[in-house]
């Protein structure tokens, strides 16, 4: 791993550090679920025209156009989080979607959809899981048969992120049913306002309806509308889960609230003494800052792999594991540290953070879950890095 410089990555970092004195808040972060304020939409443009968000997406598609530089990439997440700005967005269709359609999607897919998507105006949800089909994603059975010049699409989707706000959906359904589990699967994209769509919200345990259950009756969608080959769509979704996994336990994100939890430890008191200042609870939270630590000298790894062009491989997976387990335990500290207050939620006036550490340690533990099970992850890191032996399949 090589933490060295340069003065041309050195002055980066400072224009970054200027902008962000000129422009940078906290104010225009997007909620979660929910379509992004006007807000939230202006800071996006702002950070496309600076080349701070869709930093190296072509300009022809939205983007700034930059050559890609991991190292450039990093410095300006790290240089945001530490600021305490407003991240640009990053939702379903420009962290998964965007990327799939550069690598894989056709010139009309990219020209249509990339640049309405990277500004927020256009918002996607994910067709994948469903009620038989989520850790073994490949035994999705939502249909898609040929008629005329369209398919007609039947079937169910669950757990379905931000489809009850989405304009679009890029979705998994099987085109070819007599062909081997894996294959015969296909990836499209169509509106989500599109008859034959019926959306009904799930409300988890933090009280909102992040997720939703997804019915398809005989909804049509033009055969072009497909991302690559017909029947294999495999391909596709697992280029698209790439990017979700590695998202979903970014580092900087980590760190933050990381800090964050440190700022509470500060300013919150019992009997007149610092929470922080309380053995049980310190040394809890330096047990946390070495995981935090260790998970950013991970991702420091990682990034020193790709500048030097090399596959990441199952090490990316360690991202997502850690990242959303130490999530949860760092709102979990900071809901002990709290005593009763932190048994509170909304309608007391005495929250602390607007509820956020309850919000997030029970939202956080779904993320456990979703986008690959901790389960799963370890399995696969086991038997595929580590060379264990695979896991006793049942019998026939």
């Amino acid at each position: 791993m090589n933490l060295s410089s340069t003065p041309r990555y050195e002055a980066f970092r400072q224009e970054i550090r200027a902008f962000l004195r000129t422009h940078g808040h906290r104010s225009a972060t997007a909620p979660t679920a929910q379509r992004p304020p006007a807000a939230a939409l202006a800071w996006q443009r702002l950070l496309l025209e600076h080349g701070y968000a869709g930093r190296t997406v072509p300009r022809e598609y939205g983007g700034y156009g930059a050559a890609p530089d991991v190292m450039e990439a990093y410095l300006i997440t790290e240089e945001f989080t530490r600021a305490g700005a407003a991240p640009p967005l990053g939702n379903q269709g420009i962290s998964m979607l965007v990327p799939t359609l550069l690598e894989l999607g056709t010139e009309a897919q990219r020209r249509e959809w990339i640049a309405p998507t990277l500004r927020g105006e256009v918002l996607w949800c994910q067709g994948y899981s469903e009620p038989g089909a989520g850790s073994d994603l490949a035994a999705l059975q939502t249909r898609a048969t040929e008629d005329g010049e369209d398919f007609l699409v039947n079937g169910q989707k669950i757990w379905t992120s931000t489809a009850h706000v989405a304009d679009m959906i890029f979705c998994l359904v099987r085109t070819e049913p007599g062909a081997a589990k894996h294959a015969g699967i296909s990836y499209l994209l169509f509106s989500m306002q599109t008859p034959g769509i019926a959306v009904r919200p799930l409300q988890t345990m933090t009280g909102h309806a992040e997720f939703n259950e997804v019915f398809f009756t005989d909804v049509r969608v033009p055969r072009q509308q497909i991302v690559g080959r017909r029947g294999e769509g495999w391909k596709v979704a697992n280029a698209t889960l790439k990017h979700e996994r590695g998202s979903l336990g970014n580092a900087a994100v980590t760190t933050q609230r990381y800090q964050e939890l440190v700022e509470l430890m500060q300013a919150e008191t019992v009997d007149g003494t610092r929470l922080i200042d309380l053995p049980v609870l310190r040394d809890r939270l330096m047990r946390l800052q070495g995981q935090v630590l260790a998970q950013k000298c991970h991702g420091l790894r990682l990034l020193t792999a790709a500048a030097a062009g090399e596959d990441l491989g199952l090490a990316a997976l360690v991202v997502k594991l850690q990242g959303c387990e130490l999530r949860h335990q760092l709102a979990g500290l900071a809901i002990d540290a709290l005593g009763e207050l932190g048994l509170l939620m909304h309608g007391s006036p005495h929250l602390r953070a607007q509820a956020i550490w309850q919000e997030r340690y029970m939202f956080d533990l779904g993320l456990i879950i979703g986008g690959g099970t901790a389960q799963i992850q370890k399995n696969i890191i086991a038997e595929r890095g580590l060379d264990m032996p695979r896991e006793p399949r049942l019998a026939a």
